[in-house]
């Protein structure tokens, strides 16, 4: 066990098992303090390597992490505390390896619930080594204005109402943690402060005694007395009673031991921690408080006498004048964080993404306003999912159904179409499933796929200008554009494509009004006179009907179906429906093991 003061101003630390909270409050705790270099030096994530973003005052830093308890240690040889916040199950594993490290003197930890048994080999392998173990069972301990352990003390505002922001005269020493913050308040009324702190833990085997660093205290020329407050069960505090006795602690010690109400109870009492059992009278409370007095110890009548007890020590040290005045200091305001300072309503923050169509924010994730479970309760398919997400509500039946039918029939189209044949040729070099699935993707344009768009904004145009389908066509072939969505290459007007008369029997059933497909049906009887291929395909049908699906269905207007139509959603649905063949595409080269493709020369033109 170390003999003098184990903290200092320069004291870093490797923290065990990444928390985000404990972590950012030892940084605001050097940087209320003023110290130069954070007490963080690295983070060890088992499995994880790369850098974590906190604040060190207002700049933000970035701390390394590690894998490794060996890496870390070679990477910062300077940082010699290890701070394990690892569950109890394997905080016995990695607090023995740290130990192990030549560069680590101090391990805490954090983990309650430690086995005994492993619990003892650690502390008889710190003992023979000379280092120190605080806990199991610990918040940690503070060198006030110099360093302080994970959430050891609290909040800031805990902190700087402890005055821990600048070294007092008091050493103090606890089992309790919780205890240890109400004192650090109640030394700080009534001394000058802390220097330091130490929680040992409540398990029934402390790394380390009250006596331990009761002695250590001792030795340390800053603190001018001691406090320390025990607990009933164990007989840690007639160690304490020897060390007094023998006179190898010469500092004015006010103890207490909590726990006197136990004799009030018929029976044994478990209290708060493992090893605050009442068991025999040795162990009582009273007993253990009666042996520290007669000792030497200050040691008041109750609690609530413990106050004045400090207080009357402290100030007849001072009238002695081994106590000097502190310099009373003002602390830096650590700034706070954005997300806590725009809850609490004190500033507004601009957002960077507008979104209208889903929130995951509450207990379960909405569409449109719509929860999840609703979604599924009512059961609801792909189409109602598209409307929710697409179209910002929820359409009749007969249109989801549509949408769910166009992505059936636009799902694939065999692995001779351009998309199908990149994605093949993709998977075929090994490649991922989104890339494989991108490649094909990144094709679709005016010649394959993006007729949709164009389908509707035309047909819409013709119709609403109230043109015939002979002014329609013969007007587009002046501008030299031909009529999307009409024209097959297989298809004819004796071989019709049977997935467009699907689907103008279903609208024909189901659909209000079918006034914008009818229109391209006459326009599809003139361009048939014109030639036999020039028959309507599916592009065609699923723009003009998607066309009469939003205006027949009474739920957009004028404005929102111009913005539909410009905007690209007709397309979307055809990327939606392919994407599901391109996967399928993906899985079947995969499965069947197919080799690199090559194209075949013979299949090439070559020609100067």
């Amino acid at each position: 066990m170390a003999t003098g003061q184990i903290f200092s101003r320069t004291t870093q630390a490797l923290f065990y098992n990444y928390k985000q909270l404990p972590i950012q409050r030892m940084l605001d705790f050097d940087f209320l303090c003023g110290r130069e270099t954070p007490s963080v030096a690295g983070i060890i994530n088992p499995g994880s390597e790369g850098f974590q973003k906190l604040f060190f005052g207002q700049e933000e830093i970035a701390i390394p992490v590690h894998s490794t308890i060996e890496a870390a240690c070679a990477a910062h040889p300077t940082a010699d505390v290890f701070i394990n916040f690892a569950s109890f199950r394997s905080a016995a594993a990695s607090s023995k390896l740290a130990l192990k490290q030549p560069t680590i003197r101090v391990v805490a930890i954090i983990a309650e619930g430690v086995p005994e048994s492993d619990t003892k080999e650690l502390i008889s392998y710190a003992r023979l080594n000379n280092k120190v173990v605080i806990g199991p069972a610990t918040v940690g301990g503070i060198q006030a204005g110099a360093f302080k352990i994970g959430d050891t003390a609290g909040t800031i505002d805990n902190i700087i109402q402890c005055k821990l922001y600048r070294p007092g005269s008091v050493g103090f020493v606890s089992k309790s943690g919780g205890m240890s913050n109400e004192m650090y308040n109640t030394i700080a009324r009534v001394t000058d402060g802390i220097y330091e702190g130490i929680a040992i833990g409540g398990d029934v085997f402390p790394g380390s005694t009250l006596s331990d660093h009761v002695l250590r205290f001792n030795n340390i020329p800053q603190i001018k007395m001691i406090v320390v407050l025990g607990e009933l069960g164990g007989r840690d505090e007639y160690s304490l009673v020897e060390a007094l006795k023998s006179g190898k602690i010469t500092k004015p010690v006010c103890a207490w031991v909590s726990g006197t109400c136990a004799r009030l109870f018929k029976s044994e009492v478990q209290f708060g921690h493992a090893g605050a059992k009442s068991g025999g009278l040795m162990e009582s409370a009273q007993a253990k408080n009666k042996a520290l007095k007669e000792a030497g110890a200050v040691v008041p009548t109750s609690y609530e006498a413990f106050e004045s007890a400090i207080k009357e020590t402290f100030e007849k040290l001072s009238e002695e004048g081994k106590i000097a005045p502190v310099k009373e200091i003002t602390p830096p305001q650590i700034p706070e964080d954005l997300n806590t300072a725009i809850k609490s309503g004190k500033v507004r923050a601009p957002t960077h993404i507008i979104s209208t169509i889903s929130d995951d924010r509450g207990e379960e994730p909405c569409y449109a306003g719509v929860p999840m479970s609703t979604i599924v309760e009512k059961g609801m398919g792909v189409g109602d999912v598209i409307s929710l997400l697409w179209f910002k509500r929820s359409l009749p039946r007969y249109c989801t159904q549509f949408i769910e039918i166009c992505v059936m029939l636009c799902a694939d189209h065999g692995p001779c179409v351009s998309g199908a044949h990149n994605t093949i040729v993709t998977a075929r070099a090994g490649k991922d499933l989104v890339s494989s699935l991108v490649s094909g993707l990144l094709t679709i344009g005016p010649r394959f796929g993006g007729a949709i768009d164009d389908a509707a904004r035309y047909f819409k145009d013709a119709y609403d200008r109230k043109l015939t389908p002979y002014e329609f066509v013969e007007g587009m072939k002046k501008k030299g554009i031909r009529v999307p969505g009409i024209g097959h290459r297989i298809k004819r007007g004796d071989n019709r494509d049977k997935r467009v008369e699907l689907l103008q029997l279903f609208a024909r059933t189901h659909f209000p009004s079918t006034k914008y497909m009818e229109y391209a049906v006459e326009v599809e009887t003139y361009t048939l006179s014109k030639a036999n291929n020039l028959v309507m395909n599916v592009d065609g049908a699923i723009g003009t009907l998607f066309l009469d699906l939003l205006a027949g269905s009474g739920m957009f207007s004028k404005q929102e179906i111009d913005e539909i139509v410009s905007i690209g959603y007709l397309n979307g649905l055809f990327v939606l429906a392919r994407s599901i063949g391109l996967i399928g595409h993906t899985f079947d080269q995969k499965r069947l093991k197919q080799p690199l493709y090559r194209h075949p020369w013979e299949d090439v033109l070559y020609t100067k």
